[in-house]
């Protein structure tokens, strides 16, 4: 019994003070983002490497599942003779939920793997310790150009995905089933205008992407609080970065959904 108060009070008391860990990278992170010197080809180049390069996987993801959703969405509306509804259909789930969502999930896989595999080699290979040596501070000088990268662009990857993916929903509606596209599209025009759902396709990207930085920069510069060490050590903390990345962007996904609608 004694035994089994031991383990649990040190479980607490290790999460605990990964939490506030967490709290303080954060915060230097941020602070990182309004400290001078001010450097725009770090974040252009983390623009790049999180936005740029995860064109391909998000457009080719998009359109697939656009088309999906417009097969099935015109099985359903077909029951109740309401096809022509299916354009505002798909783009009021691609706004609010998949656009978003997938977006943030493909990114967690691709771009934020690398980030904290690359932030963990950096710890191991004490390359952070030296530019602490040097007075350089390493959170403004690669971790706050990834943050400022990912809130410029995990929005336009989740509008884009939103946008390939009604372009799916086209194809396969309208091209292949052949739905009215001036009914299509007048659906679509529709959802677009309604701002709540624009503010929040808008606003979960930015959480997410928040998010993203948070857990996966974090998991690669405190990868020494891992049991194994070495290059074991990075694989674990990209893992778990990777699984509590994509649980979290899940679980804000539904607060996001129940405070914005």
């Amino acid at each position: 019994m004694i035994k089994f108060l031991q383990n649990t009070g040190r479980f607490g008391l290790n999460h605990l003070e990964e939490h506030g860990q967490w709290g303080i990278f954060m915060m230097r992170s941020m602070r990182g983002v309004f400290t001078p010197p001010y450097k725009v080809f770090p974040v252009v180049r983390e623009v790049k490497t999180i936005g740029f390069d995860s064109l391909t996987i998000i457009c080719f993801t998009a359109v697939f599942t656009g088309m999906v959703l417009g097969l099935q969405g015109y099985a359903s509306l077909k029951k109740f003779g309401s096809e022509g509804a299916l354009g505002f259909g798909v783009a009021i789930t691609l706004f609010t939920e998949l656009g978003p969502v997938l977006s943030a999930l493909l990114l967690i896989g691709r771009a934020g793997s690398s980030m904290c595999a690359e932030i963990g080699i950096m710890r191991n290979s004490q390359q952070i310790d030296a530019l602490e040596c040097m007075a350089i501070d390493p959170f403004a000088y690669f971790i706050s150009p990834k943050l400022i990268a990912s809130l410029i662009s995990f929005p336009i990857l989740g509008f884009l995905f939103t946008l390939v993916g009604i372009g799916g929903a086209y194809i396969s509606g309208v091209m292949i089933l052949g739905i009215n596209p001036g009914a299509f599209t007048d659906g679509v025009i529709r959802a677009m205008a309604d701002e709540r759902l624009v503010r929040m396709c808008t606003i979960k990207c930015l959480v997410f992407g928040y998010m993203m930085v948070s857990i996966c920069a974090f998991k690669g510069y405190s990868v020494y609080r891992q049991q194994t060490k070495g290059s074991m050590a990075v694989s674990h903390a990209t893992t778990d970065a990777v699984v509590f990345s994509s649980v979290m962007v899940l679980l804000w996904d539904y607060l996001l959904t129940s405070l914005l609608l």
